[in-house]
């Protein structure tokens, strides 16, 4: 007679059910970022025509969530959607781009909260937002970072026993990062 749950690892990133199901995630969370890109249209960012990333960070000012944050859209951001749109373009392109492969991904988990936190801060008060839509994106990023999703059939897994055994100041940061 064997104990139950005998046949299950001490440690469940060792079972390679749960590392392919934490891959999964971090691709579904990568691909997410790659669509949210595609909507990002330079060179106005939709100031023109009052759509895409223009309009949406409008939704800050129409609906305000959190004052500062309001006035910081409205005086710095729109004013400046030709060069901010850019940031954002390729903040969210590295986003989805990184955690598809799976390298660095503490860091691109971190990227994503705070990129969540300012699209919460935008739409929350919008009107027909689905407000769980952005704290399950954020939780979805909390999860990447908790586990180091990029170990499980990432680059990460790869490369961080090459990084466990130098010293060098690029070794200590990625293993840091990953």
């Amino acid at each position: 007679m064997t104990a139950v749950g005998a046949d299950v690892p001490a440690n469940p990133l060792e079972s390679p059910v749960s590392r392919t199901l934490i891959a999964v995630v971090r691709v579904g969370v990568a691909l997410m970022w790659i669509q949210n890109v595609a909507w990002k249209r330079p060179l106005d960012f939709g100031r023109a025509a009052d759509n895409g990333l223009y309009f949406w960070a409008g939704q800050a000012v129409e609906f305000p969530v959190l004052a500062p944050y309001s006035w910081f859209v409205e005086t710095v951001f729109l004013p400046n959607i030709e060069f901010v749109g850019w940031i954002i373009l390729l903040v969210e392109g590295g986003l989805g781009a990184f955690l598809l492969v799976g390298l660095a991904t503490r860091l691109w988990a971190v990227v994503g909260m705070a990129q969540t936190v300012a699209i919460l801060l935008s739409v929350l008060n919008a009107p027909h937002e689905w407000h769980w839509a952005y704290y399950l994106m954020f939780l979805a990023h909390l999860a990447l970072f908790a586990v180091a999703a990029g170990r499980c059939y990432g680059v990460d897994g790869v490369l961080r026993p090459i990084w466990l055994r130098s010293e060098t100041r690029f070794a200590r940061t990625m293993r840091s990062l990953s």
